[in-house]
């Protein structure tokens, strides 16, 4: 971390106290945690403080850590993630748990200090509640407008007090929220426009699911070491 993040995120530790909580990072960048009871006050000091200046609220964006950390394949000559996560999960239309890992959906705020060249995240976790639930930062920073509606369609978080909570990616009928992990690949319907009927219909999803496996290093001669040499001459 540069001299002037340092200065910045003591800065940051002596004005928030425990409200704040720095996340570790590999490359420098200034990452900090906070509890969803303490956003707004934390969002507004950031904003409005001289020593922050955070004025511009370039991003904010959603994540799901079910299953963050777990490999989906035990192996030994391959990668434990392969070319992508389309293994095979049941289908889950509407989550029907009571309550959600508190530590499963966070939401998180990407911030830019125009006077003081500055950028940080800020991370909040949605706790248990389900549907998870985090209060709106509209009023802090009206360019949340939309991306919060985006976190809404794409993970089904609620932001409390946002004015217009909609869709915004996909239909208005539209079932579950796509970035879930547990959301099927396949997705729950698809949709056509029908001639006969003059309107767009939902059908069940006619695309059958599928396992995608990691390339394997398969031990047999044609990668024998032997023949390598031969072929380098």
């Amino acid at each position: 971390m540069s001299e002037r993040y340092a200065t910045l995120a003591s800065r940051i530790d002596e004005r928030f106290g425990d409200q704040v909580r720095q996340v570790p990072s590999t490359c420098g960048e200034l990452t900090y945690e906070t509890d969803k009871d303490d956003l707004i006050e934390v969002a507004t000091a950031l904003r409005n403080e001289a020593d922050f200046g955070f004025e511009m609220l370039m991003d904010v964006c959603g994540v799901d850590y079910l299953t963050y950390g777990s490999d989906e394949w035990t192996t030994s000559e391959a990668t434990g993630s392969g070319f992508s996560r389309g293994v095979e999960r049941e289908p889950v239309i509407l989550d029907e748990a009571d309550e959600f890992d508190p530590r499963r959906f966070a939401i998180v705020y990407h911030l830019l200090s125009l006077q003081h060249n500055f950028r940080m995240r800020l991370r909040v976790f949605t706790g248990t509640s389900n549907p998870p639930i985090i209060r709106s930062v509209v009023d802090i920073w009206n360019g949340a407008n939309w991306f919060e509606r985006e976190a809404f369609d794409m993970y089904g978080v609620l932001f409390e007090g946002h004015p217009d909570l909609r869709r915004i990616l996909t239909d208005y009928g539209f079932i579950g929220h796509p970035f879930r992990k547990d959301f099927p690949l396949i997705g729950n319907v698809e949709v056509s426009y029908d001639a006969e009927e003059g309107r767009v219909v939902y059908k069940p999803v006619s695309i059958e699911p599928r396992t995608l496996v990691p390339r394997v290093i398969r031990d047999d001669n044609r990668y024998s070491a032997d023949l390598k040499d031969s072929a380098d001459g």
